[in-house]
């Protein structure tokens, strides 16, 4: 659903995704109209800076400041994909604003860096340095969030990393910190990607900073693991937002004729699960790897078994949209008898969502704080002429 953002910069159009009936929430929140006003009542950025947009939700200031060529730096393929819709909303050329994955470098020295704090503390860190040499004293750096997406550490980590801040009134719950580059400062080595060795396997786990569980194995994969389905007939097994790949790796292991595809809208997921089945398979074994919305681009019927730990966020927004919305889409990809299979914390109720959807839903396991669910795709009934 359209909503319009007025800002100093214009009016402009702008949507979420994924696209949702009766969308509650906005393209943008009052940090961004923080920051944007703040930059127009100080004449900012100048014509010809270089500038650089970090962790934009759904390209809200990219579009805002797209008459400055703007390079986008995110780790999330549904805020590029909703950066090129809105462009198109807005009567803007798509080149207008240089999409960059996170697992990538932006291009050129910048004059204005413009940051969004991102849910992840790591994940910011890992941009700034990598980004660091790119940065000059002159460098205007400014951080915007909701006040309770800024903690204390976020200014410890721009102080260590960057330089001294100091920062705005608050404003709608929003604030702006301000960041001065010093050349100077003594900064660590980057720790990330970061690895540990799977339990009870000799198997290194790669997992880069915006991967979920980047330090250890959390609880709800072990209990995953612990029941997936050994020599499956499936051809095809998915790994919906697989993270760092662990439950398609095990997967594969069990199920060795097989073909794994791995699916994740991070672009840093889908690097650590690459890393991590060549670590583990080496050229014994191919997979594939799509960063993209879900299962929105395949095929009806072109997968037999789908495992799936739903995420219940999108960026800081917690519900269970995005669990439902896999659901449909597996529905849709799934072949006749093929089966998904979920796991989730008991309280989020995907038992609801799995048999209004497909009809059934069978509870595999579940032990104090979760639940394996399978819910099987019926063959449609053709009625005889």
């Amino acid at each position: 659903m359209l909503e319009q953002l007025n800002v100093a910069q214009g009016s402009f159009s702008l949507v979420r995704l994924p696209e949702r009936r009766n969308e509650l929430l906005r393209a943008w929140d009052a940090a961004d109209e923080y920051l944007l006003q703040h930059l127009a009542e100080n004449n900012l950025p100048a014509e010809s800076a270089k500038v650089l947009i970090i962790n934009d939700s759904f390209g809200a200031l990219a579009i805002a400041l797209a008459s400055f060529q703007p390079q986008a730096w995110s780790d999330s393929y549904l805020a590029q994909q909703a950066t090129r819709v809105n462009l198109q909303q807005n009567g803007l050329n798509e080149n207008a604003v240089r999409l960059v994955d996170s697992t990538q470098l932006p291009e050129g020295v910048f004059d204005v860096v413009l940051i969004k704090a991102p849910k992840t503390l790591a994940f910011l860190e890992d941009l700034l340095l990598r980004l660091r040499p790119q940065l000059t004293a002159s460098t205007k750096i400014i951080v915007a969030g909701m006040l309770k997406h800024l903690p204390a550490s976020v200014w410890a980590l721009l102080e260590r990393l960057i330089g001294p801040t100091t920062s705005s009134l608050a404003k709608k719950k929003a604030r702006l910190i301000f960041t001065c580059m010093n050349p100077a400062l003594a900064v660590p080595h980057n720790p990330y990607p970061s690895s540990y060795t799977l339990e009870n396997t000799a198997y290194q786990i790669i997992n880069h900073a915006n991967v979920f569980s980047r330090a250890q194995l959390d609880i709800g994969t072990r209990f995953f693991l612990e029941h997936l389905p050994t020599h499956a007939p499936a051809r095809t097994i998915v790994d919906l937002g697989c993270g760092n790949g662990i439950v398609g790796i095990v997967a594969a292991t069990r199920n060795p004729q097989a073909t794994l595809v791995f699916v994740d809208e991070s672009f840093m997921a889908i690097a650590s699960a690459r890393e991590n089945f060549a670590q583990a398979f080496g050229e014994q074994r191919s997979a594939i790897f799509n960063t993209g919305d879900g299962l929105h681009d395949f095929a009806p019927g072109s997968t037999e078994l789908v495992l799936c730990n739903p995420p219940f966020h999108q960026q800081q927004t917690i519900g269970d949209y995005i669990a439902v919305t896999l659901f449909r889409q597996t529905h849709s990809a799934l072949a006749p008898n093929g089966e998904l299979w979920v796991i989730g914390n008991r309280h989020l109720g995907y038992q609801a969502s799995l048999q209004k959807l497909f009809g059934n839903c069978t509870l595999v396991a579940s032990n104090q704080k979760f639940v394996i669910l399978k819910a099987v795709r019926k063959p449609t009934r053709h009625t005889p002429h």
